[in-house]
């Protein structure tokens, strides 16, 4: 049993740094209020750590794909949207782009949930993806609000 409890932990590391990353949302989302240029300023700068984060997201599952048994067209093409998706929210930018980043990070957690249940992805990924994912799209919609 303790070796199950072990396997489900997220590993100090990955918990640890994903925590630090959400340091740049929360300055963002936070920030994106001040008034005049350095909102705006930290709003853009949002939204480029978003994309940023978000094609960095769908690399994991490059990494997964290269690891599998078989190589998929399906595993390897999914992994590149959120870098597209990333791009084209912060080519949008404003509200619109907040709206897309925000969405994009919900729809590749329930992708990663489902790579989970398929085995393709560590049983622990959920208990980090959750919390991340929700302060994520948290801040973003917060952005949203200050845009």
């Amino acid at each position: 049993m303790l070796g199950l409890v072990r396997r489900s932990a997220v590993p100090e590391p990955a918990a640890l740094l994903g925590a630090a990353g959400l340091l740049p949302f929360v300055v963002g989302a936070i920030g994106g209020f001040l008034p005049g240029q350095t909102g705006a300023w930290l709003r853009g700068a949002l939204l480029g750590y978003a994309a940023v984060i978000l094609s960095f997201m769908g690399g994991v599952h490059w990494g997964l794909a290269m690891t599998a048994a078989r190589p998929s067209f399906l595993r390897y093409g999914a992994s590149v949207v959120p870098a597209l998706l990333g791009w084209a929210g912060l080519l949008i930018g404003g509200r619109p782009g907040f709206v897309i980043l925000a969405a994009s990070f919900a729809s590749l957690l329930a992708y990663d949930l489902g790579a989970v249940r398929s085995g393709e992805a560590p049983a622990w990924y959920p208990r980090l993806r959750w919390p991340l994912t929700l302060a994520v799209c948290a801040c973003l919609v917060l952005a949203l609000l200050a845009a």
